[in-house]
């Protein structure tokens, strides 16, 4: 794809790196080979070779598992008790948060569910329900804790600007249930109204709008930096060619263009909520 983020920048290191890092020198220290240990562990090699490389992070249960195989002592276990919250993240989407975290605008549009960061805690806890293979339990609660933490860049002084264009699909579909998706709704009503949050809806009888290819957010950074993040099913790019750029602020420009209004979206959020 066009765009990918420069291959030449350098490499993030993360906690999952370190720990990738210590499983490879442990597990060679005790004269196994990636395909023998994933054999002890009941996983693929594929899935060994990731997390020793930093691609995977390690779960807890298989911390547990390979200090009691390379007889490690619980250093394992007491590396991931210790990763950071914004390193909980899937790897993918660290990208994405660093920047959002001090983002002087941002725009998204999405059009599957509601943007993780006007989520509701019970609504993201059912979105992340839905993630297949499904998640284990922690995982999930950690995801979800990661999402919530997330939202406080609407805290942060000053404010970031914001806008956000979501498909009415995305209103009408009960995720987690129909009681969860109108506190949900009521969630998104109340966000409309901060003064630095736009809201709007692309309703579905829009024969064709500019927004069909997929969900997009963009972001300046306070250097001033142009940014795009595009997440597909299990991967993302985040794209920093200009000239990429600007097509997508152009498209965005024009989904604001052929959405709802603010105001005619806080009316169809009245209907919908029965106000």
């Amino acid at each position: 794809m066009h765009g990918k983020r420069n291959s030449n920048r350098p490499k993030r290191i993360t906690s999952w790196h370190l720990i990738g890092a210590q499983l490879a020198v442990f597990r060679a220290a005790a004269k196994m080979t990636q395909g023998g240990l994933a054999n002890l562990l009941g996983v693929s090699e594929e899935t060994v070779a990731s997390i020793e490389q930093g691609r995977r992070p390690l779960k807890m249960d298989l911390a547990i598992k390979l200090d009691h195989l390379l007889d490690t002592k619980q250093a394992l276990q007491t590396a991931v008790e210790k990763v950071p919250t914004r390193e909980k993240f899937p790897a993918f989407v660290q990208d994405l948060v660093d920047h959002e975290r001090e983002a002087l605008t941002l725009l998204s549009y999405q059009n599957l569910v509601v943007p993780g960061l006007l989520q509701t805690e019970e609504y993201a806890r059912a979105v992340f329900a839905a993630v297949y293979p499904p998640l284990e339990e922690e995982a999930l609660e950690e995801r979800v804790s990661a999402r919530m933490d997330r939202q406080r860049i609407f805290e942060r002084k000053p404010r970031p600007t914001v806008n956000f264009i979501l498909e009415e699909s995305i209103l009408h579909r009960p995720t987690g249930g129909p009681k969860v998706l109108h506190r949900q709704l009521q969630h998104l009503r109340a966000s409309a109204e901060l003064p630095f949050l736009g809201l709007q809806i692309m309703p579905t009888g829009q024969e064709h709008h500019a927004g069909l290819d997929g969900p997009m957010v963009l972001l300046e950074t306070p250097d001033h930096d142009l940014l795009a993040y595009i997440e597909g099913q299990r991967v993302s790019f985040l794209v920093d060619d200009p000239d990429e750029v600007s097509i997508l602020h152009q498209k965005y420009g024009m989904l604001r263009s052929q959405a709802l209004s603010p105001m005619e979206s806080m009316r169809l959020l009245d209907e919908l909520l029965g106000e």
